[in-house]
């Protein structure tokens, strides 16, 4: 008999946490039928062999593919799954017990209709060394952005999070990720968008739908996905120009630059200053600072992703 759920985890070299991802996953309660499907996105040889000699207490299957991204790892899970509804994690995050047991209890308190999509709750995991920052981008900023919900029955479709995600399979069938995304960015809300657009998708957060997420990051890291998530969404200007001011662009390409020489002096003592906080652990929340200089490394990859558009145009 196939399982209600297909739950896909889609893996890259994160073997230092995704055991735990697996074992929280195997250990759910009150849940409904599932089967886990990996799906090794071209990973080295010690996540190859661990997946290979791991014993899985609950049916699973692993699928190993050359590296092409989380998106072509989602679609090969859906296209492998046999559930009715596919629930997505990251391979660092790691569900709490009752996690798919909320999700299914999600999609029942909406009669089980075929244009649900469920979100859940993922906060950073116990062991992250936590500060202003992190807290920020979870609850406020560019990460999740969890405390910006006002309406968990009606989310808008850019809260489309796959690392705690559940929706019906058919509906990734029919518009499934798009490929073509050179980065881990946009390409799940690109997703999202058309799932709303032609498939009259409906977004719902889940509260009780906990994972814990271990990926340590920084000011200087997240800038750096940042400048990444510029350049994306290029690509997904392309494909749906009628998003350019949400994506900050327009006909003519994206805004100016942030200044560069000695105009770009405040922004260095800027940077400095933010950076030199967090190492230091001050506890003080500097988020319009924060927001400003991400926009700078958003607007930095929008450039970026323009140039090289315009020579793939010539």
């Amino acid at each position: 008999m196939a399982p209600e759920v297909s739950v896909v985890v889609p893996t890259y070299n994160r073997l230092d946490v995704l055991p735990e991802v697996l074992d929280a996953l195997e250990a759910q309660r009150d849940a409904p039928s599932y089967e886990i499907l990996v799906v090794n996105d071209g990973s080295g040889e010690d996540t190859v062999s661990f997946l290979d000699q791991r014993s899985f207490r609950r049916p699973a299957r692993v699928i190993h593919q050359d590296n092409a991204g989380p998106a072509a790892a989602r679609n090969a899970g859906v296209q492998a799954a046999s559930g009715r509804w596919v629930a997505f994690l990251g391979d660092d995050t790691v569900p709490q017990e009752g996690w798919l047991a909320a999700h299914r209890e999600a999609h029942r308190r909406f009669g089980d209709e075929e244009n649900i999509a469920v979100i859940g709750y993922t906060q950073w995991h116990p062991r992250m060394r936590l500060n202003p920052f992190l807290d920020h981008i979870n609850e406020h900023g560019l990460q999740f952005g969890y405390a910006l919900i006002d309406q968990p029955d009606e989310v808008p479709f850019n809260f489309f999070y796959t690392s705690n995600l559940s929706l019906h399979r058919e509906l990734l069938l029919a518009e499934p990720f798009d490929t073509r995304f050179p980065y881990a960015a946009w390409e799940d809300i690109e997703t999202s968008y058309r799932l709303s657009q032609r498939r009259g998708m409906r977004l719902i957060y889940e509260q009780r739908g906990v994972t814990h997420h271990d990926h340590p990051t920084d000011l200087g890291r997240f800038a750096q996905r940042q400048e990444k998530a510029g350049y994306s969404a290029v690509v997904f200007y392309g494909l749906h120009p009628e998003l350019g001011g949400f994506l900050g662009l327009g006909p003519e390409g994206p805004p100016p630059l942030p200044p560069t020489g000695l105009r770009a002096l405040p922004t260095a003592a800027s940077r400095w200053l933010a950076r030199s906080l967090l190492t230091l652990s001050v506890p003080v929340a500097l988020p319009r600072l924060w927001e400003s200089l991400l926009r700078e490394d958003y607007i930095r990859g929008l450039h970026r992703g323009w140039q090289d558009r315009a020579h793939q145009i010539d």
